[in-house]
């Protein structure tokens, strides 16, 4: 059973007109026109450290995909401390079953309660995630889900502490780094940024989280610029 932590994680599904919701969306449209300048197919989502929110943010930019009308399918490649299934309340078995030969990439997703959405959860922890991510059973996956949707979305561990989304920054199409306002220090941001573009990674932009902004009325807290107060901070 997924712990209450991960209640209230898929703000743009269950309260669609909110702020928060309308941020994703804009988030949405700056993906769908940045293909002006070449396909955007496959993303990452990462972070520069761990608790920046980087699976919220993924989970719900992967449903305001799907609410457009798009097929999206987002695969929990955190094989260290993965969320999704507890996020979308999911059998865990997903992507390291694939990765170990034991069934197709296809054949491990999950439908969700999101229309044109559904997930393929990261599996059992593996003892060597890096290894996994940059095999060749991990391109062929990639391959077979990207013949599926029209969007994949990779939900990937903080990019300083290990090397698991530099792996995979060359096997994608654009990379967000999400960013904690309360947390990141400058130099990690820049060092997450480096770390990327040397990865041969495509950077195409940060989503600043949790920025404090203050408004007439009250305080806010933002995804993307924009946000609410009922925001849960868990990690991500």
């Amino acid at each position: 059973m997924a712990s209450s932590q991960y209640q209230n994680r898929l703000i743009v599904h269950e309260q669609p007109k909110s702020p928060i919701s309308e941020a994703y969306r804009t988030l949405r449209t700056n993906i769908q026109y940045a293909q002006v300048d070449g396909e955007l197919k496959t993303l990452l989502f990462t972070s520069a450290g761990p608790g920046e929110g980087k699976s919220t943010v993924a989970a719900n930019s992967a449903v305001a995909l799907a609410q457009a009308g798009h097929r999206v399918v987002l695969v929990d490649c955190d094989l260290r401390k993965p969320v999704q299934h507890h996020i979308f309340k999911l059998n865990k078995k997903g992507l390291t079953n694939c990765l170990v030969g034991e069934s197709p990439a296809l054949e491990l997703l999950q439908d969700t309660e999101v229309a044109n959405l559904r997930v393929l959860t990261s599996g059992p922890i593996p003892p060597n995630p890096a290894e996994l991510l940059g095999s060749s059973r991990m391109d062929a996956a990639l391959t077979a889900l990207q013949g599926v949707v029209d969007y994949l979305v990779l939900d990937c561990p903080p990019v300083i502490a290990v090397t698991d989304a530099c792996v995979l920054a060359r096997k994608v199409d654009g990379v967000f780094l999400v960013l904690d306002a309360d947390q990141v220090r400058p130099e990690m941001a820049q060092k997450a940024v480096e770390l990327l573009t040397n990865a041969q990674g495509h950077v195409l932009g940060a989503i600043l989280n949790r920025a404090e902004v203050e408004s007439e009325h009250s305080y806010y807290y933002y995804y993307y610029g924009h946000g609410e107060k009922s925001e849960t901070k868990g990690k991500g």
